[in-house]
């Protein structure tokens, strides 16, 4: 598990003029494994967010549904899915998730790269895709979480409110 200042920590960045969070976790699970936990119901269930609706095929419509309908669905569109390599989406206004799975020896390497819109959420938006990372791991060793997503939240935000600029860190914690 990470901690921080490990280099499991997220990265804020840009690229071609747009924020950028990046992390990389080498995972013991070759990439056909660790591609299921990115794409079936079952395994997203245990650590992403939302609940995926529409085909996982490239220019497909998707609707990404809070929990318990806690929260309206967002609208989407699948940009690119390339089994088990590449997964890429957009959600909301103009934010894209872009999950790349390398083979590394017996597993392998797992970037996220998550194109922001606001550079004030980017700690916040770090802190939750570092939770989602340490739990789809837990999720891939057949572990339960030790904590409760907003318990380890809060355990590894104020690492990236030091760690990034000032203007990173203006919107706080989602509702």
């Amino acid at each position: 598990m990470s901690e921080a200042g490990t280099p499991l920590d997220g990265q804020l960045g840009q690229r071609d003029g747009r924020w950028q969070l990046r992390f990389q976790r080498r995972l013991p699970y070759p990439p056909a494994k660790v591609w299921r936990a990115l794409t079936e119901p079952e395994h997203l269930a245990a650590w992403f967010p939302f609940a995926i609706e529409g085909e996982r095929v490239s220019g497909a419509p998707l609707r990404f549904v809070a929990p318990d309908g806690a929260g309206p669905a967002i609208e989407g569109q699948m940009l690119a899915c390339e089994p088990p390599a590449l997964l890429e989406f957009r959600w909301g206004d103009g934010e894209t998730l872009r999950f790349e799975l390398q083979p590394d020896g017996a597993g392998c390497l797992l970037t996220l790269i998550n194109t922001i819109e606001q550079v004030g959420k980017a700690a916040r938006d770090a802190a939750g895709w570092h939770t989602c990372l340490d739990v789809l791991a837990l999720h891939l060793d057949g572990q339960a979480s030790p904590w409760a997503p907003r318990e380890r939240w809060s355990q590894v935000h104020p690492t990236y409110v030091r760690r990034f600029p000032a203007e990173a860190s203006t919107i706080g914690p989602p509702a």
